[in-house]
């Protein structure tokens, strides 16, 4: 047992145990006092997290649903207009992803969310008001301050970093992956469904969804009440949801071990918490500089460059299922199957993101569920690489594309292989997001050309060979973590050897000096 817990391991019952081993495989072994522990973390982090990631989906999908809802038509906008305010958003957050997250590790969280979301949502307030499009371009360039800093690792899946890495700071090897599994699940699955239904149609029981409901309701609802748009409404009514998430996030985080005063845990749980993450080997803020040491720490390291490329390569392999809709258009589905077909794909995909975050957590194995679902990837990415002439093998290629989705566990085993450096892990994190997310942000347009749809004889067998780039990037990984795994063993059982000759020399020296005593003694007793 950990040092300062004052409680024995409580007896459970067979389904506490069947529970536990669904949830979290080590439970049995815990005490009361830390599942009691475990469990207002996964309310402080994971609710106000989830929270936080369900909106920032909502602020995404703003931007589209106002402009097929009259922002294209109030602005005057023609031609790429809209191109360069998404480009605007790239922009903003690869330049504020790597300080975003640096920031964290010296502001206390809570505290550095909470302001950004209220920004977000003060910005948000006065687009309504704004009359021109470079207007909105800037402010979705701002935005991003605010989604680089609240989004902590599915290559769309931008809210890992600061949550991916503050989660890292709490939980262990059998607690962490599945809660990141989940807390990206709360955004991306639900959004990604949403976002197929357009509401001038009907589309069946996806209407009955939340989103469904509160983006139809502003549009039909709120549409032209004191002189105001609908879509612009619809900026405002985000803004006031986004107030009470930074009143989640100022109250309920707990920050990180070292400086919680979370008011819902105790000064026992408190310490019991900090000694847990010490004991776990995790490096707690300001034990290493923030200063030019810590840039010389990464080129000095293969882990930011292996880390990095190796989910550089394999989130830009991730892209086939954005043209699934284009392929049924010239397939000749209709509207209604191009909008649900499509939204079932997403559902297989959540499915498969908690399995592989909970089967990691459960085996302890991280490259497992990294190098297996993306070598599954090599199955639809090589049926659309080849095109086949048989419809149903393309219709199988775009429905379990999704299944090599394991970003998750990619990010929680940077967290793990970094465990020991809390600065250079928050950098190594953020520019694995921001760099590949920089370069999805260009990459498209090279390899997937409208002019080449729907079959993208340059994108399809490109993602396949990123696919193949990206297992290797893993194996190299692996090995070099191995490796330095092996070098540590031997260092320490040197050390021991080390250890142990020490005491044998000064046993020696000891015993020497004991019997030198002993014949000094008895040369004197003979004397006498």
């Amino acid at each position: 047992m950990l040092a300062g817990n004052p409680e024995e391991t409580g007896s459970l019952t067979v389904w506490q145990k069947l529970k536990s081993y669904i949830w979290d495989s080590d439970a049995h072994l815990k005490s009361d006092f830390e599942r009691r522990l475990l469990k207002k973390l996964d309310v402080g982090i994971l609710v106000i997290g989830c929270l936080g990631f369900f909106m920032r989906y909502l602020d995404s999908a703003n931007l589209a649903n106002a402009y097929v809802s009259g922002m294209k038509e109030d602005l005057a906008m023609s031609g790429n207009q809209y191109t360069y305010m998404g480009t605007f958003y790239t922009i903003g957050y690869a330049l504020f992803q790597i300080p975003g997250t640096l920031a964290v590790t010296r502001v206390r969280p809570s505290v550095f969310l909470f302001v950004n979301e209220i920004g977000w949502g003060k910005s948000k307030h006065y687009l309504p008001s704004l009359g021109s499009k470079p207007y909105y371009a800037f402010v979705n360039f701002v935005r991003d301050i605010h989604l680089c800093s609240s989004r902590g690792k599915d290559i769309q899946s931008d809210a890992h970093k600061a949550y991916s890495d503050l989660m890292g700071s709490w939980y262990n090897r059998h607690e962490l992956a599945k809660r990141i599994a989940i807390f990206h699940l709360s955004g991306i699955s639900f959004f990604d469904v949403v976002s197929k239904i357009q509401f001038n149609q009907r589309v069946g029981s996806l209407g009955t969804s939340f989103g469904g409901y509160l983006q139809a309701a502003v549009y039909t609802t709120l549409d032209g009440v004191h002189g105001i748009a609908g879509w612009r409404w619809l900026f405002i009514v985000c803004g006031c949801m986004t107030a009470p998430c930074a009143i989640g996030l100022l109250v309920a985080l707990p920050d990180l071990p070292s400086n919680t005063r979370a008011w819902y845990l105790s000064q026992d749980e408190r310490k019991f918490a900090l000694e847990r993450a010490i004991t776990l080997g995790k490096s707690q803020p300001g034990e290493k500089s923030l200063d030019w040491t810590l840039v010389k720490r990464m080129f000095s390291s293969w882990k930011w460059y292996g880390l990095v490329l190796g989910y550089v390569v394999y989130g830009s392999s991730c892209q086939n299922t954005s043209y699934f809709a284009i392929w049924m258009k010239s397939a000749g589905y209709n509207v209604v199957e191009r909008n649900v077909i499509p939204s079932c794909s997403y559902l297989i995909s959540a499915l498969c993101i908690f399995l592989w975050g909970f089967g990691s957590d459960l085996t302890g194995s991280r490259f497992a569920f990294v190098f297996g679902p993306l070598f599954y990837g090599l199955l639809p990415t090589g049926i659309l690489a080849f095109w086949p002439k048989n419809e149903k093998l393309i219709l199988f290629a775009f429905m379990t594309g999704g299944v090599q989705l394991m970003t998750a566990v990619f990010f929680t085993w940077a967290n793990e292989l970094l465990v020991d450096d809390n600065e250079l892990r928050a950098l190594t994190i953020s520019s694995m997001n921001g760099l590949q997310y920089s370069v999805s942000a260009w990459l498209p347009i090279v390899i997937f050309p409208q002019t080449m749809a729907p079959t993208f004889r340059r994108g399809f067998p490109g993602t396949f060979g990123l696919v193949i780039a990206g297992l290797i990037a893993i194996v190299g990984i692996k090995l070099l973590a191995d490796r330095d795994k092996r070098r540590a063993t031997r260092r320490a059982i040197l050390q021991n050897s080390s250890d142990e000759s020490s005491i044998r020399k000064e046993s020696s020296i000891d015993g020497d000096i004991t019997a030198a005593e002993r014949r000094e003694e008895d040369s004197e007793a003979e004397k006498i």
